[in-house]
């Protein structure tokens, strides 16, 4: 029988749902879509698209080193856009978070909307060992 751990931390925002931040399942860890959502306050950040993206992948780490792991753990990710036209900020911000040899695979789609008028929102999955 496999055992559902969910992974929560005060470092990323308050899940805006009936979800988890992060569930945690035998040797695999799924992190739910994050916003650029301030831990803190809850609310989305300012400043465009690229400030947007900063947000969410700090907020993604948080997850992350709540349940113990760092971004080498990603496996698999999918952004979602507002706008395609966001892809190279988007792009080049999350690029940092990964080294070169060991990035995740990933897909990227433009939505029509996102909760709280957000530009972008990111979810995953990373291997725990």
């Amino acid at each position: 029988m496999t055992i559902k751990q969910v992974i929560a931390t005060s470092d990323a925002p308050a899940a805006i749902g009936p979800y988890s931040q992060a569930v945690k399942v035998g040797d695999w860890l799924f992190f739910s879509g994050q916003l650029a959502l301030d831990a803190a306050s809850g609310e989305l950040v300012t400043g465009g698209i690229a400030a947007q993206a900063e947000q969410v992948m700090a907020n993604i780490g948080a997850v992350l080193k709540a349940a113990g792991l760092d971004f080498d753990a990603v496996v698999k990710t999918t952004i979602y856009l507002v706008d395609l036209q966001d892809f190279a900020v988007v792009n080049e911000i999350y690029g940092r978070h990964f080294r070169a040899d060991a990035a995740p695979a990933r897909a990227t789609v433009q939505v029509a909307a996102l909760p709280k008028k957000a530009l972008v929102e990111i979810e995953g999955v990373a291997r725990v060992c």
